[in-house]
């Protein structure tokens, strides 16, 4: 029953329901998609967790995303339930709070946090006091979450440039940088012998994209980039995992915002304003992408209109509220986490 030849007739009949069905996880279960390789739904809306993966090598575990300092916790039982090969590194796909605010929870349990150069960059712009900055989102983060309250800023300390590679001839990782996209700092994390692809927040699969941290034009252009893998399977930061086709409609959305808010380029701000909720029923319209419509609609064509050199429309506060939406859809102000 444990015949290699038996094990890869399971995992590609996997492969095949994977293809039918992007959407066989459940929230907070792991699944075995490959041998030894595991993905984890984070409950978004409960908790704030993003989606975790893991990999189990000869030697020692390398986790994909550090999460929050509560969701770390959460995973780290699950992993040691199928392994117990020790937990040797955690993989910040970006710098948001909900994927590596946890680090320090990896740190204490033996694991080195990994990440793109660009992570350290974003978290010192964006995250934190920690550096001799102005006190920044983890600060803010600990008001409202007793999780990151009760813990320490843990950046990462293995910095790659454009790749890490881990190989102990069964498995690989390729560590992977293409460019911006969610962030200055996305990383994403292939395996080429199984074909699964963990994107972070530069694929998700569902209303999750939060833009004002990145660029839509370069996005598009990043997502063109990881396309060329040939993944059978994606991992997104947020959502169901699935097949390729996830990938390509999350590319095919920005590339139709940008079409749409493309026709107001020279416009008055105010015209674009009045189209908005038009420019809502449009992409609403298109079966492919329509699931990536949600709260953050109006900000994100203002970012794709600024960025084609029009002014924001929004109130001066919306992007401070838009912030907000973004820390309550992770988890800051909807939980309290001992």
């Amino acid at each position: 029953m444990n015949s290699p030849k038996l094990a890869g007739w399971f995992f590609s009949l996997a492969a095949i329901f994977l293809s039918l069905d992007c959407s066989t996880a459940e929230v907070n279960k792991a699944e075995q998609i490959a041998p030894d390789v595991y993905f984890h739904e984070g409950d978004l809306k409960g908790s704030g967790h993003c989606n975790n993966g893991w990999i189990v090598f000869e030697d020692f575990v390398l986790v994909i995303d550090g999460n929050f300092p509560s969701g770390a916790r959460e995973i780290i039982p699950k992993i040691k339930a199928v392994t117990d090969k020790p937990i040797r590194f955690a993989f910040d796909t970006h710098h948001h709070g909900d994927h590596a605010y946890g680090n320090q929870v990896w740190v204490d349990n033996g694991a080195v946090p990994v990440a793109h150069t660009g992570v350290i960059e974003e978290m010192k712009k964006y995250e934190t006091g920690y550096y001799g900055g102005q006190p920044g989102r983890w600060e803010d983060a600990a008001k409202g979450r007793q999780d990151v309250a009760a813990s320490k800023l843990k950046p990462p300390t293995l910095l790659y440039n454009k790749d890490m590679i881990f190989d102990d001839g069964q498995h690989r990782v390729e560590l992977l940088y293409f460019g911006v996209a969610h962030t200055h700092g996305d990383g994403f994390a292939w395996l080429p012998k199984e074909k699964i692809l963990f994107t972070g927040d530069a694929c998700v699969n569902g209303p999750y994209n939060y833009m004002n941290d990145g660029n839509a034009e370069q996005w598009v252009k990043t997502l063109a980039a990881a396309k060329k893998l040939g993944a059978k399977t994606i991992c997104p930061g947020h959502g169901p995992m699935g097949t390729a086709q996830v990938l390509e409609d999350q590319q095919a959305f920005f590339v139709e915002l940008r079409k749409q808010v493309g026709k107001f380029a020279g416009r008055k701000p105010e015209e674009l304003k009045a189209a908005v909720e038009n420019l809502k029923a449009t992409l609403l319209k298109q079966q492919a992408i329509a699931r990536y419509v949600g709260d953050f609609f109006p900000a994100q064509v203002e970012k794709v209109y600024v960025e084609m050199g029009g002014k924001p429309f929004q109130p001066k506060t919306a992007a401070v509220d838009d912030h907000k939406q973004h820390a309550r859809d992770h988890g800051k102000e909807l939980v309290q986490v001992k």
